[in-house]
């Protein structure tokens, strides 16, 4: 096993590499590190997206992500962040904050409509915990298929929507998605919850629905990111943030690297690998 942090020092045998586990948001200067990897087969991810490496893997080189790895946590986060919307929580901490004993009607998941845009592992896994809450989720993708809308039909399908939620790769077809008129197109009252990425919202145009008050969101992924301790989404209303936290749990870690283990198992005994986005070993 070689360790590399892509600085200039190289380690012995570095280009003998045929299997490579690039560290986590590892994005800067990926030609060089490709380019010391001649013999490279293999890119193995311990994330599921992969925005930032897709167009610098080689012809002839692998590329595996991590799908499945980090759909369970970051749907309970979608979860959570849906619940304590629906259930004033935000109201009742700030309430407990200042020592107001104040009531407040809130509202549940039973029969609300959930448009979960993005139709692989996480949007499914999100769709399941819905369902133990008697809510409906609604699929789109980008094409229809057998249970899902096309992306085309979601001038109808928002409308219609108690909540919004964001499950898409970052793509050129997914960058602005929701922009001003996407949201214009939600309900009063809905909720946007973005897991996404977040150039695949318009901030200025959430922001403006946000302090119109006529929409709520949560995001845990936003642009710009970090998000500078002066930018006025920190003091929109109606806006839960989390700092792209919603894979951030004590197991991700020893579950990626399972992961990864059985794909070096597999790759050793000339079996197929599993989660390949470019390439086919």
């Amino acid at each position: 096993m070689i360790l590399w942090n892509g600085e200039r020092d190289k380690p012995e045998h570095l280009a003998e590499t045929v299997f490579w586990v690039p560290q986590v948001e590892d994005s800067t200067n990926l030609a060089e590190k490709f380019a010391a990897m001649p013999k490279l087969e293999v890119t193995q991810l311990t994330s599921a997206g992969v925005e930032d490496i897709v167009a610098f893997v080689p012809d002839g080189v692998t590329l595996c992500t991590a799908r499945g790895v980090h759909g369970s946590a970051v749907a309970e986060m979608v979860l959570t962040v849906i619940l304590a919307t629906l259930r004033q929580m935000p109201h009742f901490v700030e309430a407990q904050r200042q020592g107001r004993w104040e009531p407040m009607e809130a509202d549940d998941l039973r029969d609300k409509r959930v448009l979960i845009i993005g139709a692989g592992d996480l949007g499914e896994q999100t769709a399941r915990r819905l369902r133990s809450f008697d809510a409906d989720p609604v699929f789109v993708a980008h094409t229809a298929r057998d249970g899902i809308h096309a992306i085309s039909e979601l001038p109808s399908l928002l409308p219609e929507a108690d909540v919004v939620v964001l499950t898409v790769p970052l793509t050129p077809d997914t960058t602005g998605l929701v922009d001003a008129e996407f949201l214009a197109r939600m309900r009063d009252g809905a909720l946007l919850v973005n897991v996404a990425r977040g150039k695949v919202v318009d901030t200025a145009a959430l922001l403006a629905e946000l302090t119109a008050g006529r929409l709520r969101a949560a995001l845990d992924v936003m642009e710009p990111e970090p998000l500078p301790a002066d930018h006025p989404l920190w003091k929109a209303p109606n806006l839960i943030i989390t700092p792209h936290a919603a894979g951030s749990i004590a197991k991700a870690g020893p579950r990626a690297f399972a992961l990864v283990n059985a794909q070096v198992r597999r790759f050793v005994a000339g079996e197929q690998l599993v989660n390949i986005v470019k390439g086919a070993y």
